[in-house]
């Protein structure tokens, strides 16, 4: 009965490794298209940054999570995971468009549009990881 129990160990392992790189890229990416300073905005204390960040992290494992779920192999799941971050990031040109002074207000620790911008990238993962089922 253990044995069966860890025969799926290596892919469950495999599945969450890729997971967690293609989160940690993501974070990158998104870090250096943002014109703020994001993690030293988050050491200082600035909330707005936190919850900004929050929700894009959040909106891109949303589709991720699907993505995992929907999969048919490893290589599947990174290449509509690839899909999924390209989609955040874009998610961030747009709330920049939408909120034109967003990096300012970001830095200014406003965290009433924090919460839009995050709300913002939430709602895109949510529709991307429903787009993302088969």
């Amino acid at each position: 009965m253990i044995s069966h129990l860890i025969y799926p160990l290596p892919e469950f392992l495999l599945y969450l490794a890729v997971a967690l790189g293609l989160s940690t890229l993501f974070g990158a990416i998104y870090i250096q298209v943002t014109p703020h300073k994001e993690w030293t905005l988050i050491r200082q204390g600035n909330l707005a940054a936190a919850i900004a960040f929050s929700g894009s992290l959040l909106g891109f494992v949303l589709p991720l999570a699907s993505v995992i779920t929907n999969s048919t192999s490893i290589l599947d799941f990174a290449l509509w995971g690839l899909v999924a971050l390209v989609i955040q990031i874009l998610a961030f040109f747009v709330a920049r468009t939408i909120i034109r002074d967003l990096p300012r207000q970001i830095e200014a620790d406003n965290r009433a549009v924090a919460i839009l911008v995050g709300a913002i990238f939430i709602a895109v993962g949510l529709l991307n990881s429903a787009c993302m089922t088969w």
